[in-house]
């Protein structure tokens, strides 16, 4: 059995102590919002891996912030949608050069309006709109009539009109990336904006207010033909914000997978739109995705990988005969498993089982699994989190932390 570091709970303050951002360590920073505002900020000189990007502080959130936890299906999505769209934002920003801020240009007002359906000009004379602010209501004008999802005729069967005008847009996400102002040390601009455009697989729709849900599934290619066109316009009015009339741009298109999915969508599409162009020239398609071990979706397209894993899933069950729990989520970029994380939950009656189990468990990651893949384990029991094993590609040794 390969040496195994069991951190107990001074361990683990003793290693944060150590690797935690040294605050002390930072870059006093000028942030310029525009030619007449500066602010004071932090920019701290520790980063944790050229995969992410420093942040710059007083951390400063969203104008849309907590929209993306209503409006995508499950929080495998949420997750994978904005550091997904991190990871896009690397093939136009450097990260050694860039610093991340939350977007600052769509508020949430914005993005709702944006999220609705269009209304056409006899919806339009009819609908009412409450004012939030004065509690009275006004008749809706052209103006708030921005909606980028398609018309509902409102006319004729309910399931026709859905599976003819689904929604499409179900989120848009902004992020803002700072560089150093040529010529001034120390001061920072906005360098580039990124947007993710969430879109539907599944669309879902109800025949009566509190009646059943019904669905209907948007095929991949009319996924990608109407996020493309939804994409131009959202650069078009971009464009119009004096704030963003001249910024680089980059737009990303992810497909959300169903309410009930254990594993999330992915992105599949970035264009990068110029300074001061209104238009995207053309589309770079990203290749990655998410497979659920053991699935059908891993045993006929990855039969490599579901080898490995029902190997690995094999010896568990030999520790635990009556167990079958063994669940993985494998990310793959270029069609090459990049990133394994699997979860075994397990009940133990005793900490000297845990440990025991964990180094077992441990063994088995470096036996069976290729050194170019990273591989995390979770292990679990109804107590809660009991250990964690995290072997990184090429590691010759893995971190296992057994919690306390």
């Amino acid at each position: 059995m390969r040496k195994l570091l069991l951190m107990v709970t001074m361990s683990v303050v003793l290693l944060l102590a150590a690797c935690a951002p040294n605050f002390q360590k930072e870059d006093q920073v000028v942030q310029e919002k525009n030619d007449e505002t500066k602010e004071k900020a932090i920019i701290p000189k520790y980063k944790i891996s050229d995969k992410y990007y420093r942040t710059i502080m007083p951390f400063e959130p969203g104008e849309a912030r907590g929209m993306v936890v209503n409006n995508l299906n499950t929080r495998y999505d949420i997750h994978e949608f904005e550091t997904g769209l991190m990871r896009v934002a690397q093939n136009s920003f450097d990260t050694n050069k860039y610093v991340f801020k939350e977007g600052q240009y769509l508020d949430g007002d914005t993005v709702e309006s944006w999220l609705n359906r269009k209304f056409t000009k006899e919806q339009l004379k009819d609908k009412q709109v409450k004012d939030k602010e004065t509690e009275k209501f006004r008749k809706m004008t052209e103006a708030d009539n921005v909606g980028l999802n398609p018309i509902d005729p409102g006319k004729g069967d309910i399931a026709t009109r859905n599976e003819q005008n689904p929604i499409y847009l179900a989120h848009i996400l902004e992020h803002n990336y700072l560089e150093q102002v040529d010529g001034k040390k120390g001061t920072y601009q906005l360098g580039g904006v990124v947007i993710g455009l969430a879109l539907n697989s599944i669309h879902y729709y109800q025949k009566e207010q509190y009646g059943a849900t019904y669905e209907t599934k948007i095929d991949h290619d009319v996924v990608e033909r109407e996020g493309k066109k939804i994409a131009e316009e959202v650069v078009k009015r971009l464009r119009k914000m004096n704030e963003l009339k001249t910024v680089p741009i980059t737009i990303a298109l992810f497909e959300q997978k169903s309410r009930s999915s254990v594993i999330p969508g992915s992105f599949f599409a970035y264009a990068e739109v110029a300074k001061g162009s209104s238009s995207i020239g053309g589309w770079e398609d990203v290749n990655e995705n998410y497979v659920l071990f053991p699935s059908d979706d891993a045993e006929q397209n990855h039969r490599d990988d579901m080898t490995w894993f029902s190997n690995f899933k094999q010896d568990v069950e030999e520790y635990f005969p009556n167990f079958n729990g063994v669940v993985g989520k494998g990310f793959y970029l270029d069609d090459q498993l990049q990133e394994l994380s699997i979860n075994i939950p397990i009940q133990f009656y005793g900490k000297s089982e845990a440990i025991g189990f964990t180094q077992y468990v441990t063994g088995l990651v470096m036996e069976h699994f290729p050194e170019y893949v990273s591989v995390e384990v979770n292990i679990s029991s109804v107590n809660g989190q009991e250990a964690v094993i995290v072997r990184e590609p090429d590691q010759d040794e893995p971190f296992v932390h057994v919690y306390q």
